[in-house]
């Protein structure tokens, strides 16, 4: 294990900063302005909701639409997206913003921080994470606009928007959606097929998103056939893509075999309904 100083390694660092996102998101979520009724969260329900934040857990002990006000939600946004895309990631870049030189300590903190094996093009490789995220999200809250701002109005609409689409992507499975969350979607196949792009999308990892980016220039621009360019993708990329593919078809498939006749679920609905 690399050392990045006289007494920590990487992965303490990395663990240590965790520790301080929770605690900074803590601090402020039990301040009485990120509370809907401007009163202070108790500490507890505070560290719980950054924790939960920070690891997309979407485990939450009090309800996200209605406890906090817009500026907590925004505080929750922050460490979710934070959480999503990794603490050592989010301090990297901003290191960047400064102007500051990316020293090889920050590079052996942040090959550790994305699991890769090498130190070539690490900081051109986070600028392309960073990119993809916030290119994706933004068209997932573009696709949500479409029912939610008809529905809240622009500006709840976009927020609603945003904050579900960062959340999806994080797979943090929180909204600010109410009580029933996305249940009175469960119908709408164009909230349900944006839902789903997107938690995939955050689900399969950066790694797997370049690799795929780079076999469609192939494709494109060296006119190589689609089966030879697939072969040359890596190994990780294919255990995931394949894995990913399985869990979801049989998973939906089962679904749909045991809850086909349920009247709790989705023996109600129409067959395509269901599917």
């Amino acid at each position: 294990m690399a050392k990045t100083g006289k007494s920590f390694t990487t992965t303490q660092i990395i663990a240590f900063g965790f520790f301080g996102a929770i605690l900074i998101g803590s601090l402020l979520l039990s301040l009485p302005v990120c509370s809907a009724s401007a009163k202070p969260t108790p500490f507890i329900d505070a560290l719980f909701t950054a924790t939960t934040s920070v690891c997309v857990t979407g485990l939450v002990v009090v309800q996200t639409f209605s406890h906090w006000s817009t500026v907590g939600q925004a505080v929750i946004l922050c460490l979710i997206q934070i959480g999503g895309l990794g603490i050592i990631s989010f301090t990297t870049a901003f290191l960047m913003l400064l102007g500051r030189r990316i020293t090889l300590h920050d590079r052996l903190i942040l090959e550790d921080a994305l699991n890769m094996n090498t130190l070539s093009g690490l900081v051109r490789f986070l600028r392309k994470v960073f990119k993809y995220t916030f290119f994706i999200e933004l068209f997932g809250m573009l696709g949500y606009s479409l029912i939610f701002i008809p529905k809240y109005g622009t500006v709840k609409g976009l927020w609603t928007s945003l904050f579900l689409s960062i959340s999806a992507f994080c797979n943090a499975g929180m909204d600010i959606m109410g009580t029933d969350s996305l249940a009175c979607y469960l119908a709408n196949p164009w909230i349900n097929f944006v839902t789903i792009s997107l938690i995939i999308l955050g689900g399969i990892g950066f790694i797997v998103w370049m690799d795929i980016t780079h076999l469609i220039r192939q494709i494109a621009r060296e006119h190589l056939p689609f089966r030879r360019a697939v072969r040359q993708l890596r190994l990780h990329t294919k255990i995931v893509l394949i894995t990913t593919g399985v869990l979801i078809f049989a998973g939906t498939f089962l679904i749909l075999i045991l809850e086909y006749h349920n009247p709790d679920t989705l023996g109600g609905l129409s067959f395509p309904k269901k599917l």
